[in-house]
């Protein structure tokens, strides 16, 4: 499945043409609080931001950002709003963006379980789909640099995204969440009208270790069903080292000025992997630190339609 890239706007409702909208649009001089109190995020406007450690300043604007982020850079403001404003989009357009995967009882039983979920990007039809978990030390989620931004550039591509909203404090939590999220699009694949044959995991920093995990050991190892694993893994700057006896294809990012997660470790990781037989592919740009997002305006830009393309590889592979 070799999608061509369309314009974002390509796929947004002609809003200019309507005139009875619901919800409006945000800009970078709105405050976080009026976006996470908008009333077409009810319910799960607090996710959209890494507010989980933190009391919310209600003059931070969307065009300063960077405090609530602090293992991220290269934030880019415009970013942030078209973001939003694309979910605004979603949800005018009649879309359901977000999803429990836990159940009410699962909750109650743990209610750190209650602060979960799913956003929903949807591409086309039956397309494959990736899970995408942002990163954030496992200590804040953020989403807004580098999960909601990847979904958009996939729907670009045609392909569904769903961005994980998991469980802070420890890796296992996370990695469990992101199991669990798993059998809940598999199971729901027919509602969610996705093609669960060629799914892919991607993760930025701590993310990138929950997505490798589960690319190494499967669902099953941290409570979800036994599932296929998924036929690509997407890391972006993380200096997680394991592997196991059978890796799915990997596709890795680093910044070369990375003090977090050193380059070397990933480089070396890829190398085994490709000693092993394992498709893999490595890419390290200079002038660039840890947790880049998109990339945009470094040297790093356009890595996510490089790891598109590698994803496609597989799929093609597959098929074969």
């Amino acid at each position: 499945m070799n999608r061509t890239k369309v314009s974002l706007r390509d796929t947004d409702p002609i809003r200019s043409l309507v005139t009875n909208m619901r919800y409006s649009y945000v800009n970078k001089d709105d405050s976080v609080e009026s976006v996470i109190n908008h009333p077409a995020f009810k319910k799960f406007g607090q996710y959209l931001f890494p507010l989980e450690k933190i009391t919310l300043d209600e003059s931070i604007k969307l065009n300063d950002i960077n405090d609530l982020l602090p293992y991220h850079h290269n934030i880019n403001a415009d970013t942030t709003v078209n973001s939003i404003n694309y979910m605004i989009d979603k949800i005018e357009n009649g879309e359901t963006i977000f999803y429990d995967y836990y159940t009410k009882l699962q909750k109650k039983e743990d209610q750190d379980k209650e602060s979960t979920g799913l956003f929903f990007f949807r591409g086309n039809k039956c397309a494959p789909f990736a899970v995408i978990c942002a990163g954030g030390a496992f200590s804040y989620i953020g989403s807004i640099h580098e999960g909601f931004p990847y979904a958009i550039e996939l729907n670009k591509f045609g392909y569904n995204a769903f961005v994980i909203q998991y469980r802070i404090g420890n890796g296992q939590r996370a990695t469990e969440d992101l199991a669990a999220a798993i059998t809940y699009i598999f199971n729901n694949a027919k509602m969610l009208q996705v093609d669960i044959d060629n799914y892919s995991l991607w993760g930025s920093s701590a993310g990138a270790i929950m997505a490798a995990k589960i690319g190494s050991y499967g669902t099953e190892r941290f409570g979800g069903d036994v599932l296929p694993k998924p036929i690509a893994v997407i890391m972006a700057y993380s200096s997680y080292s394991d592997y196991s006896e059978n890796e799915p294809a990997t596709f890795a990012v680093v910044g070369e000025e990375d003090k977090i997660a050193r380059s070397m470790s990933m480089e070396h990781r890829i190398l085994e992997l490709k000693n092993k037989g394992v498709p893999a592919e490595f890419h390290k740009y200079p002038s660039v630190g840890h947790g880049f997002g998109l990339g945009i305006n470094t040297s790093a830009e356009g890595w996510v339609e490089k790891a598109v393309r590698f994803w496609e590889s597989q799929i093609y592979c597959q098929k074969k």
